[in-house]
């Protein structure tokens, strides 16, 4: 049970490590990005 627990502690952390840090933002000078906040779908 404990050894269960630590195992899906560890796998947790790792996952949420690999996340990337703060927003997202758009790449490129802020004059010129098209759209400022969210990418369209299309």
């Amino acid at each position: 049970m404990i050894r269960t627990t630590a195992t899906l502690l560890v796998l947790a952390l790792a996952l949420v490590a690999c996340g990337r840090p703060g927003p997202i933002k758009p790449p490129g000078p802020q004059d010129q990005v098209t759209y400022p906040r969210s990418y369209p779908s299309r």
